[in-house]
């Protein structure tokens, strides 16, 4: 019965038209030779299994990437009409969502963050101390009034905070005259007593003194080098330190620089302007770039200062002159 079977099996085969199939030989091509390709194309592929599709590379699942054709036909067909993506097969490509009835989206892009500031700023910060931070604090400045506001503000931090001085910013101008040190030097005992704020003293008698005193301090610098910031850029070399500091707990309270200032200053007269009060001077005063390398406002200060840098005629005289002394050494 069997056997019987077979051979109608076989017959039946054998009434069947060939296949056509374009080869070196035409479109001539035997039952039995199919026959046997197809057996040992069944044995190969019972050898050497399909590979899982768990072992695509995460990578390519993560970033939403498609595989090139190492992968089987069939797993190629079936992950590509579930979900529903364009595929190209040559090569990894990045993948598009196409929603029904929807315009592409490239899932790909990534939408940028937040803005990363110092680690004092957070995001439960004062807006008006996030502002300081963003727009004034690390910008150079040359302005003799502005300068000498910061420095009185610099004073003030051994009794205010930062976001109170902020706040109380309108009063100091007002009471200070916008701080201009000719006004301020002319204040008498009567005018430096009447500083308050609800009945209470602006600064300590200490500091309101010192800042009197420091005020005509100044006009004599004004005198000697033309301005305040002549004088307070000088130690520099009229361009901003840059210390690039990763964390918040590496910045310093004071520097060998700020010491150096600072003793000058006294010697010259001025009063409460110790180490940790210039420094800060030089930090909000932009002498010193002391935002994190990691602050997006590190990068602008820089890229400004080499916008507006120019150096002093001193500068530029000594640089032709070692250039001039350089070509005449290659004459010779």
């Amino acid at each position: 019965m069997f056997g019987a079977t077979k051979l109608r099996s076989a017959e039946k085969q054998m009434q069947e038209p060939p296949r056509a199939i374009l080869g070196p030989a035409g479109n001539r091509v035997r039952v039995s030779e199919e026959a046997k390709r197809k057996i040992e194309v069944l044995k190969k592929s019972q050898q050497k299994p399909k590979k899982p599709v768990e072992k695509m590379s995460q990578a390519a699942v993560k970033n939403n990437l498609s595989v090139d054709s190492t992968c089987s036909s069939d797993s190629y067909s079936s992950s590509s009409s579930s979900s529903g993506r364009n595929v190209k097969r040559n090569g990894i490509k990045q993948v598009k969502d196409v929603p029904n009835g929807g315009e592409i989206k490239d899932v790909s892009s990534k939408k940028d963050g937040p803005v990363k500031r110092c680690d004092w700023i957070t995001p439960n910060s004062d807006p008006l101390y996030m502002s300081f931070h963003d727009e004034e604090w690390g910008v150079p400045v040359h302005d003799d009034r502005k300068l000498f506001e910061l420095l009185v503000f610099s004073q003030a931090l051994a009794e205010l905070s930062w976001l109170a001085i902020l706040h109380m910013r309108d009063i100091f101008r007002k009471l200070f005259d916008q701080f201009d040190p000719s006004s301020i030097a002319q204040f008498t005992e009567k005018k430096l007593l009447s500083l308050k704020v609800n009945g209470n003293l602006l600064l300590s008698e200490p500091k309101l003194r010192a800042i009197v005193e420091n005020a005509k301090q100044m006009l004599k610098i004004q005198q000697e080098f033309g301005s305040f910031s002549n004088y307070c850029w000088r130690f520099v070399n009229q361009k901003p330190l840059r210390n690039g500091f990763r964390y918040g707990r590496q910045v310093p309270a004071k520097t060998p620089k700020a010491e150096l200032i600072s003793k000058d200053l006294m010697q010259r007269g001025f009063r409460c302007v110790g180490p940790t009060v210039v420094y800060s001077f030089m930090q909000v005063a932009g002498i010193a770039n002391d935002h994190l390398i990691s602050c997006f406002r590190y990068q602008e200060c820089n890229a400004d200062v080499e916008k507006d840098f120019k150096p002093p005629k001193s500068q530029e005289i000594e640089i032709v002159t070692k250039a001039l002394g350089n070509t005449c050494f290659s004459h010779n």
